[in-house]
C-alpha cells in the first residue's frame, strides 16, 4: 500500500527540477496519496510549475494532494521531506561574475563555481536563505529531511550539518561521468558501439544525448564504487555486475591506449596519482593548486573550456517555456514519463516506505566511512537507504596523497561557511589564503574585498 507522506520542494521553479523531480515523484506509485507542496519566490515561475504538476497529477492518476507557495514557511508545516534546489540568482550572470572579478588581480581561475575563490563567493550568497530554510525547520519539521541540490554541495551540507539539527543528505549525478569514462573505454569490450561526437566532459548541451547512450549501455554492466567529496571524487573499484570481475586493470589498458588529447588533465591526475578521478577536467580543475599559474597557463595547455553562460542562462528561458507550453496543455507530456530525479525520488520512497535501496552516491557528514578524511565534513561515497534514513557505506581510506587534496578542500570549504554566517571577514580571507587557486596574500585581499562589495546586498552579514 502507498504510503502518504509530505514533501516540500523549494526552488520548484527551476526548469530543470520541473522536468525532472517533480515528474519522477508523480510517477511514483509508492507516493501516491501523498502532498506535494511547491515552494518558489518567483510567482510566474510557481504558476507554471504548479500547473504542470497539477496536470500530470490529475493525467497519470497519481492521487497527489498540490499546493503552491512563495515562501517557504507556509508548506513547511508537517513536511517529511524539504528538497531545495535554490540558487541566488541570475545564476549564470553571477557565476560570470564570480571568474571575472579575480581577473582584474591576476587570478585567472579555471572554472569559478564550486571551488576556487568563486567557490568561496557562491556559497557565501547562499549561505543566509539555506540557513534560514534549516532553522524554520526545526521549528516546523524538524524531524524531517533536507535533500539539497544546490551547489557548491559540499559547502551547503556542511552549512547545514553544522549549524543545525537538520538531517541533510546532498545529492549529485556527478558519478554518472565516470560510469560514461568507463562506457567509452570498455564499449567494444562489453558488446556495445560507442555514439560519435564526444569531445569530452564538459558540460555541453551537443553531447548529451550522446553521453545519455553510453550510460544506457553501461549502467546494466559494471558497478563503480567511488568515493572523496563532491566533484572531486576518484573510482576506487570498477567490477562486473554478472561475474565480480575486476575491470580496472582493463580500464587502464584502454584508457591508457585512447588519444592522450581526450580529457587531458584527467590523464595527467591519472598518471600521477594512480586512481582515477571521477568528475572530468571541468569540475577537477576546481580542486587542484596546478592549473591556474598565469606563466604557464595550464588552461591552455589542458583545454579546459569556460563554463558557456549565455547559452546556458538562454537554456533557462527556453526550458521554462517549454514547461509552460506543457502546464498549458499545447505540448505533451510523455517526454516526463522517463525522467531521473537524480536520486530524490530513491531517498523519499525508501525512507518514507522502508523500503531497501543501495545508491550510488550521495553526500553525508563522515561518519567514518572514509577514515581519513576529518570526521564531520561532508564526503561523498555509496550510501544505503531504508526506513531508518540514510546511512554512509563505509569504503575505507583513500590513498593518502588523494586524501591530502581532499583535506584541503574540506577545511577551505568549512573555513568559508563559518566566515559567511558569522560575517568574519577574517575568516573568509583565510579561506582564500587557504585556497589552492590564491598565491598571493595582498591578492587574496582585493579579490575578497571586491566580492563583498559587488555582492553587498546578498552578503549583509559582512557589512554589520
Amino acid at each position: 500500500m502507498p504510503l502518504p507522506t509530505k514533501i516540500t520542494v523549494i526552488g520548484a521553479g527551476s526548469a530543470s527540477f520541473g522536468e525532472n523531480t517533480l515528474s519522477a515523484l508523480l510517477r511514483s506509485k509508492k507516493l501516491r496519496g501523498s502532498t506535494l507542496a511547491l515552494v518558489d519566490r518567483n510567482p510566474q515561475s510557481l504558476r507554471i510549475v504548479q500547473r504542470l504538476a497539477e496536470r500530470l497529477n490529475q493525467e497519470w492518476q497519481a492521487g497527489f494532494t498540490i499546493t503552491g507557495h512563495t515562501h517557504h514557511g507556509d508548506a513547511l508545516p508537517g513536511s517529511d521531506f524539504v528538497v531545495s534546489a535554490i540558487e541566488v540568482g541570475p545564476r549564470e550572470e553571477l557565476w560570470k561574475s564570480d571568474f571575472e572579478i579575480p581577473l582584474k588581480y591576476g587570478v585567472r581561475q579555471p572554472y569559478a563555481e564550486n571551488g576556487g575563490p568563486g567557490g568561496f563567493a557562491h556559497a557565501a550568497r547562499n549561505v543566509l536563505p539555506v540557513l534560514e530554510i534549516a532553522r524554520d525547520m526545526e521549528q516546523a519539521c524538524p524531524t524531517a529531511w533536507f535533500i539539497n541540490f544546490t551547489n557548491p554541495m559540499v559547502r551547503i551540507c556542511d552549512l547545514v550539518n553544522r549549524y543545525s539539527s537538520i538531517k541533510a543528505v546532498g545529492l549529485c549525478h556527478q558519478l554518472m561521468i565516470g560510469y560514461v569514462f568507463v562506457g567509452m573505454m570498455l564499449a567494444k569490450d562489453l558488446g556495445f558501439e560507442n555514439p560519435s561526437g564526444i569531445t569530452g566532459m564538459h558540460p555541453s548541451i551537443q553531447e548529451h544525448a550522446a553521453r545519455d547512450q553510453v550510460l544506457h549501455h553501461i549502467l546494466p554492466l559494471v558497478d563503480i564504487r567511488a568515493a572523496g567529496t563532491n566533484h572531486f571524487s576518484w573510482i576506487l573499484s570498477i567490477r562486473r555486475r554478472d561475474t565480480g570481475e575486476d575491470l580496472y586493470p582493463l580500464f587502464r589498458q584502454r584508457w591508457e591506449a585512447y588519444p592522450p588529447d581526450f580529457e587531458p588533465l584527467t590523464r595527467r591526475i591519472y598518471e600521477s596519482f594512480g586512481i582515477f578521478p571521477v568528475p572530468g577536467d571541468s569540475h577537477l580543475c576546481e580542486y587542484l593548486p596546478w592549473v591556474s599559474d598565469p606563466q604557464t597557463r595550464p588552461w591552455e595547455k589542458y583545454h579546459i573550456p569556460l563554463y558557456d553562460w549565455d547559452t546556458f542562462a538562454a537554456m533557462r528561458d527556453i526550458s521554462l517555456n517549454r514547461l509552460e507550453s506543457m502546464a498549458e496543455g499545447t505540448m505533451p507530456v510523455d517526454a516526463l514519463l522517463e525522467t531521473d530525479s537524480e536520486g530524490a525520488l530513491e531517498m523519499i520512497e525508501n525512507v518514507a516506505a522502508a523500503g531497501n535501496h543501495y545508491h550510488m552516491a550521495a553526500n553525508l557528514p563522515n561518519v567514518g566511512q572514509i577514515p581519513n578524511l576529518p570526521l564531520n565534513s561532508i564526503v561523498e561515497t555509496p550510501v544505503f537507504v531504508d526506513g531508518d534514513g540514510i546511512h554512509p557505506v563505509h569504503v575505507g581510506a583513500l590513498p593518502e596523497p588523494v586524501a591530502e587534496l581532499c583535506r584541503r578542500e574540506l577545511f577551505t570549504a568549512q573555513l568559508g561557511i563559518d566566515a559567511a554566517v558569522t560575517g568574519d571577514r577574517q575568516k573568509a580571507l583565510q579561506c582564500l589564503l587557504l585556497d589552492p587557486i590564491i598565491t598571493d596574500l595582498e591578492t587574496a585581499q582585493r579579490v575578497l574585498d571586491d566580492y563583498l562589495v559587488t555582492y553587498k546586498a546578498h552578503l549583509p552579514q559582512f557589512w554589520k
